[in-house]
């Protein structure tokens, strides 16, 4: 006969599972429904290399809530992932419970807009960053929840404090990871062409922002990384709607 599932009251209201891989997902399923009877929230601490008990975790109805670094465990510095079940929680057998189950775990990819803004002379509008060497297209990181085509013209006039009306989309690049980033999508927007003169009306956010200008395209080569580089060219040429890295 297999140990009992370990149920310890930790705060006021608060439960957390510990079980053996003895155990079944409705022995772990059944002592969350008894914890929940007398806590508003029961919880359980994972090993990030332990998938069996991740697997346990979830299909027992616990959400995956992040990662806790370096806790201590056995007078340990660990990473431990949470997972938590909330007496407030809807069933399981209801579809919003488990689609918020579900919703929990499964991966989440961080997305980017960015826009083409061109002059006359068909040079492109980039920016110098305070936070890295190279110079970029305007944009940033979409919220959750917010449409990409929002998002850049939302970036846009708060980092220059200008308004473009945003086009159709260019491009889609995929970016893999890179110097400490997990892995993106990047959207290139249409921001139409403009004449220099909107330089003039620039109010940069000094925090992110050095400098702008409008670049001609061996400008754009000099002075962006290489996959920002290959992204410019591929969105100016038009001749493909997906690239990896601007390939």
């Amino acid at each position: 006969m297999s140990e009992s599932i370990d149920v310890m009251t930790v705060a006021a209201g608060i439960a957390r599972l510990a079980w053996s891989h003895e155990h079944t997902i409705d022995d772990v399923r059944r002592e969350v429904a008894a914890a929940l009877r007398e806590h508003g929230r029961v919880e359980t601490w994972v090993d990030p290399d332990d998938h069996a008990a991740q697997r346990m975790a979830t299909w027992s109805g616990m959400h995956r809530e992040g990662v806790m670094r370096g806790v201590s465990v056995d007078d340990q510095a660990v990473d431990r992932i949470v997972y938590s079940r909330l007496a407030t929680d809807a069933p399981l057998d209801e579809p919003g419970g488990f689609r918020s189950l579900l919703n929990s775990f499964l991966p989440r990819k961080r997305a980017i807009s960015q826009l083409l803004v061109r002059d006359d002379r068909e040079r492109v509008l980039m920016c110098r960053l305070t936070y890295k060497q190279d110079w970029d297209l305007p944009g940033g990181v979409v919220e959750v929840g917010e449409s990409p085509r929002l998002a850049v013209g939302r970036e846009v006039e708060e980092e220059l404090g200008l308004t473009f009306s945003v086009g159709n989309l260019l491009l889609t690049d995929w970016l893999p990871p890179w110097g400490g980033w997990d892995d993106a999508v990047c959207l290139v927007f249409d921001g139409g062409t403009h004449p220099e003169s909107i330089l003039d009306h620039v109010v940069k956010q000094e925090r992110e922002i050095r400098d702008v200008a409008f670049c001609t395209p061996e400008e754009v080569r000099s002075r962006a990384a290489d996959f920002t580089a290959r992204r410019v060219e591929a969105a100016l040429r038009g001749d493909a709607d997906y690239t990896e890295s601007g390939r």
